[in-house]
């Protein structure tokens, strides 16, 4: 099969719409998505709308869980947490009711997903290099993870000696007995200064992880950011990849 994951939203429905549009290319058997599906945009509804009607599996995001009620933001910097409450006036109870109820993992049969780290995931903590990784990888009992939360896009593998390494972004084949992290980047906010969406394709098939990226109208998602009364700042920084 081949599955299409992606991650980090945050209610940026262009960027949403041009990931999808580049997935509808791709023969996707099924969608997953890391978490993060709200926070930050202007656009919560139409982005739990898109991701419910595709039936995507999804896991929690701390975003997510912050807007229904389940997190609390004492640690969210000052501007999350606006968005935060912004968006959970924007919601409906059921919309709220299905954040709510995301899991903090999801289980198949050859790999698993999760926001943050498999170790602790409630704590959503961040994996950004070789010994965040580690934890995760000696957490699994299936070959691959799939992670978001960071908003940048790296893939760590543990070799069958035990060794850690990270692996290229583009193309990683999968080898037996090895162990792979996907961080699968942000669909609507990426923090890599390259201002493209980001979004990963599973191939079990062939064998394959390939991270990949699609330009959107970030200028009028941050128009929409602007006019929404969320902070600015959220929406200027669309257009710099921060």
């Amino acid at each position: 099969m081949r599955y299409g994951i992606f991650a980090d939203i945050h209610g940026n429905r262009e960027a949403l719409l041009a990931v999808l549009s580049a997935l509808e290319k791709e023969n996707i058997d099924a969608y997953y998505c890391c978490g993060d599906i709200v926070g930050y945009g202007a656009d919560p509804v139409a982005c739990l709308a898109e991701i419910r009607n595709m039936r995507a599996h999804c896991v929690a995001g701390n975003h997510d869980w912050a807007v229904a009620q389940k997190l609390d933001t004492g640690r969210f910097h000052e501007q999350a947490q606006v968005a935060v409450d912004w968006t959970r006036h924007q919601l409906d109870s059921a919309e709220k009711c299905f954040l709510a109820n995301l899991p903090l993992v999801h289980q198949e049969r050859n790999f698993v997903l999760v926001h943050g780290t498999l170790h602790q995931p409630e704590r959503f903590l961040y994996l950004m290099d070789l010994g965040q990784a580690k934890q995760t990888l000696l957490s699994m009992d299936c070959s691959i993870c799939f992670v978001g939360h960071s908003h940048v896009a790296k893939i760590f593998v543990r070799c069958n000696n035990g060794k850690v390494r990270a692996a290229p972004e583009n193309v990683t084949t999968i080898l037996p007995g090895y162990r792979y992290v996907v961080n699968v980047g942000s669909v609507g906010q990426p923090r890599d200064r390259d201002p493209s969406s980001a979004y990963c394709i599973y191939d079990d098939r062939v064998g394959t992880i390939e991270i990949k990226r699609v330009a959107y109208d970030a200028e009028a998602a941050k128009e929409r950011i602007l006019k929404s009364g969320l902070p600015p700042e959220l929406g200027f920084r669309l257009l710099q990849g921060i």
